[in-house]
């Protein structure tokens, strides 16, 4: 039994006429309204930034909603994926991301140098970390940045 299909040319016409249309991201943001951010839900994150468990807290640093406060402390954070993930979320505060730039993790560094939300001065000096994957990182983005 093969897996391949083979489709007409009329069988594909037809498909693309009952295809759906795409929409922008900004159309969808219309149809599918993200909630509204309430004090409750920065108090679950406060709480949540505490929880014992690395992945919880995890999923606080990844927020959007994350206070800078919050973001701070999560910079300090014992576990390096922790760690990671405030060095990549592009809402963390450049002050915060600007203190990473010092963190013993390769992993943090490297997230935080394809972080395009990094300032200028903390790029400059992962341009010369002792990881050259770090380095590689920031000369790709650098690349990236003025293609």
């Amino acid at each position: 039994m093969s897996c391949i299909r083979f489709t007409t040319p009329a069988q594909l016409a037809q498909l693309r006429a009952m295809a759906p249309a795409m929409l922008t991201a900004e159309q969808a943001a219309v149809l599918h309204p993200a909630p509204e951010f309430t004090a409750s839900k920065l108090r679950r994150l406060r709480l949540l930034a505490t929880h014992p468990n690395p992945k919880i807290r995890e999923s606080v640093a990844s927020s959007n909603h994350t206070p800078p406060d919050l973001f701070q402390s999560l910079a300090n954070d014992p576990d390096e994926r922790v760690r990671a993930c405030v060095a990549k979320n592009t809402a963390t505060p450049g002050e915060v991301l600007g203190s990473l730039v010092i963190d013993d993790s390769e992993r943090v560094r490297g997230f935080l140098a394809v972080n395009f939300f990094l300032p200028a001065d903390a790029l400059a000096r992962l341009a010369n970390d002792s990881s050259t994957t770090v380095r590689e990182l920031v000369r790709w983005r650098t690349e990236l940045a003025n293609a």
